[in-house]
């Protein structure tokens, strides 16, 4: 055996242990037993096993077992780091970067040593990146007023609509809404008023809609309709019980009683899948809403 490589594993910081041509546990340093929850002096005569993943148990034992009896000397094993995990003595899997060598021969037996450097640190703080990278891509694709998903969400989830919708056949409708008179909230009550008028209706907008369907803030006003598998005539009846829904809705601000109506124009998705081009029809009708009275919904 290389007696400064097994001193060098036994005096070092990270876990490590040797084993011998039997898969065995001959020696553990005083990291291993940190790491691993078993109690000082307890490793040895185990086999290796104990220690690995259910998946991989079996599989890995027999492989360390054959390269140590010299049946497979696979250079892959030995002296790259290698993405692991190991098994505590209360069950739970700990992630490792598992480096392994050979230690050669002692009394005619060979031996292989193995560092286990913790990685449970390194993990948290990925978890924590990947949250917070979570988080502010839900910033980013949120209305901050509304809470509903913002312009830039309704456009991805109108890409991949409209292209799953494309592939099956299907009909997709798109809609948008827009507070009439709102201006008129603003300048009698305030935009402290009209805020909570905003919240109010895009509280109304999402509950009322499917669960499938997509409400988005698009503009100052106006909300972004997404009707998937929908065809015109029942985009048509969802669109009019969120109208009927947002005319029943009174805002309580302050003193003031506020009550508002929508218009909505409606769009079914065009032949060649341009969402773009149906959002501008839908767009052209919520325009004949407005002229013809508003409250109300039109279609292309």
């Amino acid at each position: 055996m290389n007696q400064i490589l097994a001193l060098r594993l036994l005096d070092a910081a990270d876990a490590a242990v040797i084993i011998d041509a039997a898969s065995r546990i001959r020696y553990a340093n005083d990291a291993m037993y940190a790491l691993s929850g078993y109690d000082a002096g307890s490793l040895p005569g185990q086999q290796i096993e104990t220690l690995l993943p259910d998946a991989v148990r079996e599989q890995h034992g027999a492989q360390i077992g054959a390269y140590l009896a010299g049946g497979c000397k696979d250079a892959k094993v030995l002296g790259h780091k290698r993405h692991f995990a190991i098994r505590h003595r209360d069950g739970s899997m700990l992630p490792i970067v598992l480096k392994a060598m050979d230690l050669g021969k002692l009394d005619n037996e060979n031996y292989m040593g193995a560092f286990f450097i913790d990685q449970r640190h390194e993990r948290a703080i990925e978890q924590q990146n990947a949250a917070r990278w979570q988080q502010l891509q839900r910033i980013a694709l949120s209305d901050p007023l509304t809470l509903l998903p913002n312009r830039r969400a309704f456009e991805i989830d109108a890409v991949r609509v409209a292209a799953r919708a494309r592939r099956a056949g299907s009909a997709m409708t798109i809609g948008i809404a827009d507070i009439d008179f709102f201006k008129k909230v603003n300048d009698r009550h305030g935009h402290a008023a009209g805020d909570a008028v905003l919240r109010a209706i895009a509280a109304v907008l999402q509950s009322q809609a499917r669960a499938s369907d997509v409400v988005a803030r698009v503009g100052g006003e106006e909300f972004g309709l997404l009707f998937p598998h929908t065809d015109m005539s029942t985009a048509h009846q969802v669109a009019e019980r969120i109208r009927l829904a947002v005319a029943a809705t009174c805002v309580d601000f302050e003193l003031a009683a506020i009550t508002a109506t929508i218009s909505i124009g409606l769009a079914p998705l065009p032949h060649s899948g341009d969402w773009k081009a149906g959002f501008m029809q839908a767009d052209a009708a919520l325009y004949q809403a407005k002229n013809k009275g508003r409250n109300r919904i039109e279609q292309a």
